[in-house]
This record gives structure tokens, C-alpha cells and sequence, in this order.
């Protein structure tokens, strides 16, 4: 689950990591109403959506005047601000952080992340602040440091002081540089994060350490431990589908092919995609219906995937062992008479009672084609989708 910046410095200042005065706001008069509650000579006016290169698609103005303010705050809302990570058809402004100015004299560029090779939480940090973290791995790798955190001992002050000499912190900001780190690194524990960025951290004209963007990716499934979390959910900034698909307890993300796919198990549904795309398919939707899909769920999953103008095939490729064959059969019988299924389905099933499984298919009086094994079933899904015109 993804939060919004001014949502993310929430709760960074929570755990003691100082960011400039600011307000969200939904229109432009409640933009220049905190621009003038803020006071100061200079502002920044922020389009908030769940996406980086903000800035560069013109989502991000700084304003000298009330009147500049408005005027930005007019520019931004309600525009499809269109950057690298949302696509080329953008994603519509509703939200803005209106902040009070900062005279930076450097960036850099913290961050938290899970190293699951290593089992533990992996900062990383470097003096290109402002800049995306991959393209510095990319063309300046050795401008990245690392520290992988021990949890018995949490973030040691000499690695916090290591850390900052590494990436040009001053000395005597060592202090303030450790409570940026500290308080980081125990957010990311305590809220359960999978990403935790501050990009720039900036070092201000008159020595202060401020964090001027946050970012929070958070770990779904421990969202039943933090309300507080859930609660800042914008369900304008997630895909429909996929809002639908949460309500049934479905594993759903769309994608850009025409054959649909519905699986059970996160694994077997990525090695479901792989082989479609091996034998010259493209997957339209990765779709993990769980260990005990009932009958329900697998015609909310077809419901979905037939919303889903493009779609030409679908497969249901199952493995049954808590799911048991003869019952997700018996869903997808249910499922496709109720949906009344106008596109050629492919399944192919195995495990426990995989017989009884498919007979109740062959016995359904509907159009369905066998796969025998997951090569034949991708052969014959490609195939089917190839014929639908």
C-alpha cells in the first residue's frame, strides 16, 4: 500500500524527523489559505498522487506571492499529470501540499528497504539527493552506501556517523543526521514499511537537516496491526479493478496483454504469465484467487477479468492441494454460466482429485478446452486468443 508525501511526513514527524511547515489541500482557496497561515516570502506548491518525477511533469512550482500561489494551485489541480511512473495516460490531481520555502544548500538521499538475501533492513544512502536512487545505481554506483541493520542492536551511532561523513553530511549535523536515521529506521519497523525514502534530505542554509519529500510503501498484509495506516488509503490513486478485486480477497493487478489468468498461488500465477509470454501470449492480469477459493471468489475473478475490454482467452491453471480440484471445477462451472462467458476458456488442472475435477468440467455441457499440463494449456490459451478477432 502506497501513501501520499504529506501523509508520509506525517508520520515521519511522529518519530522526531523534522519537515517544513505545510497543509494539504483539496482546491485553491484552501492553497492560498496555507500559503498565508504559513507565511514566509516563498512557497512550494506540491501535486500529490502516488508517483515520483512529479516535478518534472510540471507537478511541482515554487511561488514568491499569494497570487503565484494560486495560480500554481490553479495549474495543478485537476490536471493528468503524466511522469515516468504513472504511465502515458497520468493520473488526475486532487490533492495538494502546499509548504513554506527552503534555502537548500545540499541534497542527499536516504532510504530503507528489506534485503530479504540477508534477512535484514538495508539503508542506503548517498550524496545525490533529488536524484531517482536507480539511475544513480545505474551510471554512480559508488555514490550508494550501504549498512545492513542488525535488529538485535537496531542503527548504531557509528554507523549513523559513517553513513552521513560518507555522504558529505557536515560534522556538526552529525547529531541532527543520526535523529533522521534513527527516527527513519524505526518507522520503517514500527508501521511495518517494505520502502521507506526522504529524497532530497536537504542540509539548509543555516545548518538544519530537513526532509524535503517522503515516500512509504507498506507491507499488506500486516495492515490488520495499523489502522492508523489503513485509514490513509486513497482509493482515487489505485485501479478500480483492483479496489474491486481487495473486497473479495483477490490478488489482482492489471496488465497490458489479452489472456486472462486465474490461479491459485502467487508462484504458480508468475510462472503461469512466464509461460504464456513463452509460447508468444501476453497475460492480461496476474489473479491469485488463494488456497480456498470458493465459488464466490472465482466469479468475482471472472467478473473482473471480463470487465477487461481486450481480453481474448482466459486460463484457469490450478494446482490442487488445500484446493481441491473438483471444487474450484465445480466454481468454474458456476462461474462461467453466471457470467455468461463470451471468450474461449482454457483449464487445466491437477493435484487432489484432479479426475473427479475433470469430469465435472467435461460434464458441464459448456465449451471448455483441456490443458493436460501447464505447456500444453499456454500452447492452446495462445492459440484460442490468436483466433478471437
Amino acid at each position: 500500500m502506497k501513501i501520499h508525501e504529506y501523509q508520509g511526513k506525517e508520520i515521519l514527524r511522529q518519530f522526531s524527523v523534522p519537515t517544513p511547515r505545510g497543509a494539504a489541500c483539496h482546491s485553491v482557496d484552501e492553497a492560498v489559505s496555507a500559503a498565508r497561515q504559513l507565511g514566509g516570502a516563498a512557497w512550494v506548491v506540491k501535486a500529490q498522487i502516488h508517483a515520483g518525477g512529479r516535478g518534472k511533469g510540471g507537478g511541482v512550482k515554487v511561488a514568491h506571492s499569494l497570487e503565484e500561489v494560486r495560480s500554481a494551485a490553479q495549474q495543478i489541480l485537476g490536471m493528468h499529470l503524466i511522469t515516468h511512473q504513472t504511465g502515458p495516460e497520468g493520473q488526475v490531481v486532487r490533492r495538494l501540499l502546499v509548504e513554506e520555502g527552503a534555502q537548500i544548500a545540499q541534497e542527499f538521499y536516504i532510504g530503507m528497504v528489506i534485503d530479504r538475501s540477508k534477512q535484514r533492513v538495508a539503508l542506503l544512502a548517498s550524496s545525490e539527493g533529488g536524484m531517482e536512487i536507480e539511475q544513480v545505481a545505474l551510471h554512480a554506483p559508488d555514490k550508494i552506501h550501504k549498512v545492513w541493520i542488525d535488529p538485535a542492536t537496531g542503527l548504531r551511532n557509528a554507523e549513523m556517523d559513517s553513513i552521513a561523513r560518507a555522504i558529505g553530511i557536515p560534522a556538526a549535523a552529525y547529531v541532527q543526521a543520526r535523529a533522521c536515521l534513527q527516527g527513519l529506521y524505526r518507522a520503517f519497523v514500527e508501521k511495518d514499511a517494505m520502502l521507506a525514502e526522504i529524497n532530497p534530505l536537504v542540509l539548509t542554509a543555516d545548518g538544519r537537516l530537513l526532509a524535503l519529500d517522503a515516500k512509504f510503501n507498506f507491507d499488506s498484509n500486516a495492515l490488520y496491526r495499523h489502522p492508523e495506516i489503513v485509514a490513509y488509503r486513497d482509493l482515487d490513486e489505485e485501479d478500480p479493478a483492483e479496489i474491486e478485486a481487495s473486497k473479495f480477497d483477490l490478488s489482482y493487478i492489471a496488465l497490458d496483454g489479452d489472456i486472462g489468468c486465474l490461479v491459485n498461488g502467487a508462484g504458480l500465477a508468475m510462472a503461469t504469465m512466464d509461460i504464456i509470454k513463452l509460447y508468444g501470449g501476453n497475460p492480461a492480469n496476474f489473479l491469485d484467487v488463494g488456497g480456498g477459493a470458493s465459488t464466490e471468489k472465482v466469479t468475482e475473478a471472472f467478473k473482473l477479468m471480463l470487465k477487461n475490454p481486450k481480453l481474448k482467452a482466459i486460463l484457469v491453471n490450478i494446482f490442487g492441494g488445500i484446493m481441491k480440484c473438483d471444487v474450484i471445477a465445480a466454481g468454474v462451472v458456476a462461474a462461467a454460466r453466471e457470467v455468461d462467458l463470451n471468450v474461449p476458456l482454457v483449464v487445466r488442472l491437477e493435484g487432489t482429485n484432479v479426475e473427479l475435477g475433470r469430469k465435472i468440467l467435461a460434464e458441464s455441457g459448456l465449451t471448455i478446452i483441456s490443458g493436460s499440463d501447464m505447456a500444453d494449456a499456454a500452447q492452446k490459451v495462445v492459440a484460442a486468443a490468436g483466433e478471437k478477432q
